[in-house]
């Protein structure tokens, strides 16, 4: 029996609960695919470049970076993943590919045959299986506050994964406000930033999916890196790598003894650094992540 026809509606902004925070030109839509209702907010129009937010957090995170590619010339094209946002999903189990296969579903709804693709935090381990297995959907990469996937593991990049235990065994309604804490941005978010990245965690699905994003996606891509394996691979797209400067433990040097003679595993990575940020880089410094990112999508593409 063929698979149905995706759906693509454009809800009431009052259909949305909890509310949607405010990002003034952006659209709305709902994409029904099998399994899955996925919110994607969507900006300008030209050439797709779609954009995967991390954790704990959702379109907005692309607010202000997203309104500036757009006014580019290009479409902005934020999705709530699978476990975030305003998102739902009818099964909330999580498998390391879960994520890509809804993705791949996404492009094929939205008929995006290639895009420009950003991410950022939990946002680029799904963006490593959709460059290395599906490159020919990728035009360019840009990868934010992740060293590429190729990278050595090392005794110095420990204090990097120290928040994970806590996400590992979330417990329901334990808050994460500590996740936008001064260990993790460059200048304190307000209160009202903060509630609305966390607004959707007030969905007991949402909550709930913190642990099986963790354990089922997260822990196992770590294993897959720590273990090599993308170093037995090779990635055929331009990749470009942003770190905030203040994002410990990823300084130049650590990165650089990580991440040496990228030429034997990818045709084309540059390293690049944002002033005044830290892993929050898009809430810290947008609108240079923007300009890095357009920049690199002239002169990569």
């Amino acid at each position: 029996m063929p698979a149905p026809e995706p759906r693509i509606t454009r809800p009431d902004a009052a259909a949305w609960s909890p509310p949607l925070p405010e990002a003034p030109g952006f659209d709305h839509l709902v994409v029904e695919t099998p399994g899955l209702q996925t919110h994607v907010a969507a900006v300008g129009d030209g050439e797709p470049v779609v954009l995967l937010h991390g954790f704990p957090q959702h379109w907005w995170q692309w607010r202000t970076t997203a309104a500036v590619i757009a006014a580019h010339g290009y479409r902005a094209i934020c999705p709530d993943l699978r476990g975030a946002g305003w998102t739902v999903a009818d099964d909330p189990r999580v498998r390391r590919e879960t994520r890509l296969r809804d993705l791949l579903a996404l492009f094929d709804a939205l008929d995006i045959d290639r895009a420009h693709l950003v991410s950022h935090d939990m946002g680029v381990l799904t963006a490593f299986h959709l460059t290395y297995d599906h490159p020919e959907r990728v035009r360019t990469a840009v990868q934010l506050a992740v060293p590429p996937a190729f990278m050595k593991f090392s005794p110095k990049v420990a204090p990097g994964f120290r928040h994970l235990p806590g996400f590992i065994w979330h417990r329901p309604g334990a808050s994460l406000r500590g996740t936008f804490s001064e260990a993790y941005v460059a200048r304190p978010m307000s209160e009202a930033t903060v509630e609305a990245h966390l607004a959707p965690m007030r969905r007991p699905d949402i909550d709930a999916a913190v642990r099986p994003l963790l354990r089922g996606l997260v822990l196992p891509e770590a294993m897959r890196m720590a273990r090599g394996v993308y170093r037995r691979r090779r990635l055929t797209v331009p990749t470009l790598v942003v770190f905030g400067r203040q994002d410990r433990p990823w300084t130049e040097d650590v990165l650089e003894h990580l991440c040496r003679h990228p030429e034997r595993y990818a045709d084309r990575v540059e390293f690049s650094d944002v002033d005044d940020a830290a892993h929050f880089v898009t809430d810290d410094t947008p609108a240079p992540v923007a300009d890095l990112t357009l920049d690199w999508f002239q002169r990569a593409a």
